[in-house]
């Protein structure tokens, strides 16, 4: 028992060494650059198109930071999704100084094969490509953005030749939930997408981060539109993926100063998020479940069950481990700014969302997968 318990401990700090050293550096923050004078885009016009669902309390905030950006040619496309909130109306009044770059769209009823959001971003797009953009920016109703926000990505697109940019932008940190959970599940992400794999071109790995993803019009036409993707529930990297396999450059980077405004003040609200998606990562596979749940028992629990062993061998192993796994979670505590205690928290928050990740699979086992504003959209049969 005691030498399958140190062997256990032994492949998990093999493990901890290969995600630090040969897994596409995850854990470095992959901050974007500043926007030099010039990054505008030369005079690129860009769209962009906001899917709203009952967002009245955000929606505003959102419209006026878009408004305010350095780019010159940027028209806002609002499509409210069947809200029962005054949606419509808050965005009309947010447009108000600036009628003429903002138009809000009545969303048409969903039709069968589609997911709600993707729904609502296609008849953004239908609009938006009326005005022959040069960029797309696809992004949600609660984030607040930089003024340099939107020239930054048209730069990084057009110095890379990047034919999708996004970046993650930084969630809101402040109740004790936030604080365990939200840098471990941007820390999570980066993990599952490296942002050094997604932009080499000989890696298969393609991701992104659907809060504020800009596409060229062009790469955009070429995966077959928003069609392409319409009954993915994961569809930011499915666009990535969509575009990469077409040929295109892809860049994932972190938001310096643009946030999400939508604060997360219980456990229960971020159980909900990870929950809508997390089977769905796994392709809807039983064994993918198990092997998940064990890789996190291996990963985050392992350490702490060796080093209260009372073994000196098991306690060394279980450490050393523990070093590792701190150290990778390390740079993300300290880009949220809190103390950076909080990065021995990562075992408890990997539990969480282990516990999210299976009540995920229940879910799609009741029918009830992928539930977003009253809708049930990732079901066992549907395409």
């Amino acid at each position: 028992m005691l030498a399958a318990a140190l062997s256990a401990g032994v492949v998990c700090v093999a493990a901890w060494v290969y995600l630090l050293l040969a897994h596409g550096r995850f854990w470095r923050i992959p901050l974007t650059p500043h926007a030099s004078p010039s990054s505008a885009g030369d005079g690129r016009a860009v769209a962009v198109v906001i899917p709203a669902r009952n967002e009245a309390d955000v929606i505003g905030r959102a419209i006026n930071s878009l408004l305010r950006q350095n780019c010159d040619k940027l028209h806002v496309f609002v499509v409210d999704d069947n809200s029962t909130d005054g949606t419509a109306a808050a965005a009309r009044a947010a447009a108000a100084s600036q009628p003429q770059r903002v138009t809000v769209i009545s969303g048409r009823p969903l039709p069968p094969g589609w997911t709600g959001k993707l729904w609502a971003v296609q008849q953004g797009v239908e609009q938006a490509l009326l005005l022959h953009p040069d960029f797309l920016l696809f992004t949600d109703a609660d984030i607040e953005h930089a003024p340099d926000d939107v020239a930054t990505l048209v730069g990084v697109a057009e110095a890379g030749g990047y034919d999708l940019a996004s970046f993650m932008v930084k969630l809101q940190c402040r109740s004790l939930p936030e604080k365990l959970l939200v840098p471990a599940f941007v820390c999570f992400f980066f993990m599952l997408y490296p942002p050094e794999w997604i932009r080499n071109v000989r890696r298969r790995a393609a991701g992104a981060a659907g809060g504020c993803l800009l596409i060229r019009a062009a790469a955009l036409e070429r995966i077959g539109g928003i069609a392409a993707i319409r009954h993915e529930i994961i569809d930011d990297c499915a666009l990535a993926r969509a575009v990469k396999r077409s040929g295109g450059k892809v860049w994932l980077g972190a938001a310096r100063d643009t946030y999400s405004i939508r604060p997360y003040t219980s456990f229960a609200q971020i159980e909900r998020m990870i929950a809508r998606n997390a089977f769905n990562q796994l392709r809807h596979s039983a064994w993918l479940l198990m092997g998940a749940l064990l890789g996190i028992l291996l990963m985050y629990v392992l350490p702490l069950a060796l080093l209260a062993s009372g073994s000196a061998r098991l306690a060394i192993a279980g450490a050393a481990a523990y070093l590792l796994m701190t150290a990778a979670y390390l740079p993300m505590v300290r880009f949220y700014g809190l103390n950076l205690l909080w990065a021995l928290s990562l075992p408890l928050a990997a539990v969480f969302f282990a516990a999210a990740t299976l009540d995920s699979a229940v879910k799609y086992w009741r029918r009830r997968g992928g539930e977003w504003k009253g809708r049930a959209q990732d079901l066992r049969g549907d395409k």
